[in-house]
């Protein structure tokens, strides 16, 4: 897909795209995070935009070519990690106070989004978030946003804090008790 265009998705044309983006940051309880994790980053459109809000982020993906333009989205922040991952068989070591996924849960198998939420929940820290924001329907997803936001509010320990509900796309942010 991204031989063929750079910004398969058009997130940076598709209006959509931004309000969900600017709903997702005025969404975020804390003014500022100490490390923060974006698995499946695409060409960092949002990256950069949460760049300034975290002391460190971490942002992957697992195509190659979108791994290069998020790079180079968000070269002028040094804080700012960009690396090829597939998940869930690449997590990331250590843990973050801030786990952002969008637009990826849904397109992952049943036992390959279990292990990413658990790998996820174990990476999060107490009082720490995690940002979902999926459109509600998608075609060719194996599942759509409001089964992927109900298997996340599942696992233990977490709860809603902000909900956004809207007729294009789901937004949760949910916070592991301390």
């Amino acid at each position: 897909m991204y031989e063929a265009k750079t910004d398969p998705w058009d997130n940076a044309t598709k209006r959509s795209d931004q309000r969900k983006y600017a709903v997702a940051l005025a969404s975020l309880p804390r003014a500022r995070y100490r490390r923060a994790y974006e698995p499946g980053c695409a060409v960092g459109l949002f990256t950069r935009q949460l760049a300034p809000r975290c002391d460190e982020l971490l942002a992957v993906d697992a195509v190659p070519e979108a791994v290069r333009q998020a790079a180079a989205a968000v070269r002028e922040f040094p804080h700012v990690t960009v690396e090829q991952a597939v998940l869930p068989a690449d997590l990331p070591a250590g843990t973050f106070d801030l786990i952002v996924i969008g637009d990826l849960l849904y397109y992952l198998s049943g036992g390959d989004l279990a292990e990413l939420l658990s790998g996820l929940r174990t990476r999060l820290e107490p009082g720490g978030e995690i940002v979902a924001m999926h459109y509600r329907d998608r075609t060719g997803a194996t599942w759509d946003g409001a089964h992927v936001h109900d298997a996340l509010a599942a696992l233990p320990g977490l709860e809603r804090v902000v909900t956004h509900d809207d007729e294009w796309f789901l937004l949760d942010v949910l916070r592991l008790r301390p």
